[in-house]
C-alpha cells in the first residue's frame, strides 16, 4: 500500500480490496491521476482509495505523472526520550530536507537534522519508514519521497533553528507535548508516531 498526501488529503493505492476508509474505492485503471490530484488541490475531493490489480506497476505509472524529489529526515530522541520538533509554516514538523547529489539517504538525514536544528552527535538507530506528498513549486507538480530514520543524541547544547529555511523554533517535546504538537502537524508526520 502507498499513501500519498496532497494538502493532507490521502490518495491510497492498494491491492487489498478491503476499504477501511470513508473514501470511494475506485479502480486505478479507470482514473486519470492528474485529474484526481487537481481535484484535491481545488478542495473538490478529500481523498480517494485506488484499487490496483498490480500494485507495483500502478505505483510506477502513478509516479510517472510527477517530478520526483527525494528527501530524508529524522525523528530524534534525546536521553530523556523526548522528540525533536521544528516549527515552520505555522505547523510542528520533524526535520528533513532534500537529498544532495552524491549523498546517501542516511547522510542526507543526518545533515538535514544538523542544519535545521543546530544539533550534533546524531546516531541512526533504525529506518522508520517512507512518506509521500505532492506539492506544487514553480509551476511543477512534485512527488516528494521522504525517508525517515529513528535517531538518538546525547546533545545538550543550545538548539538553533535554521531561519533561512523558515524554521522559527526547535524544541524537544515530552509525551504530553508531543500529543499536543500532533494536533497541529501534517498527516504524513502522524504516520511516524
Amino acid at each position: 500500500m502507498y499513501k500519498v498526501f496532497v494538502n493532507d488529503c490521502p490518495i491510497i493505492l492498494t491491492d487489498n480490496k478491503k476499504n477501511t476508509t470513508n473514501f470511494n474505492a475506485v479502480n486505478f485503471e479507470s482514473i486519470q491521476v492528474d485529474e484526481i490530484v487537481a481535484q484535491i488541490f481545488q478542495n473538490r475531493l478529500e481523498g480517494i482509495f485506488l484499487l490496483c490489480e498490480n500494485l507495483s506497476a500502478s505505483w510506477q505509472q502513478f509516479k510517472s505523472y510527477f517530478i520526483s524529489q527525494k528527501a530524508a529526515g529524522g525523528k530524534v530522541l534525546n536521553s530523556n526520550s523526548e522528540v525533536l520538533f521544528i516549527y515552520r509554516f505555522n505547523k510542528w514538523d520533524l526535520p528533513k530536507g532534500k537529498l544532495e547529489k552524491g549523498e546517501s539517504i542516511s547522510e542526507c538525514a543526518i545533515r538535514e537534522v544538523e542544519e535545521e536544528c543546530g544539533i550534533t552527535n546524531l546516531q541512526i538507530l533504525k529506518p522508520l519508514g517512507t512518506t509521500y506528498h505532492i506539492y506544487k513549486e514553480k509551476g511543477n507538480t512534485i512527488l516528494k519521497t521522504t525517508y525517515w530514520f529513528l535517531m538518538s543524541t546525547d546533545y545538550s547544547g543550545k538548539l538553533t533553528p535554521q531561519i533561512k529555511e523558515g524554521i522559527e523554533q526547535v524544541v524537544f517535546k515530552n509525551e504530553a507535548e508531543i500529543d499536543k504538537a500532533l494536533e497541529n502537524t501534517y498527516e504524513n508526520i502522524k504516520l511516524l508516531f
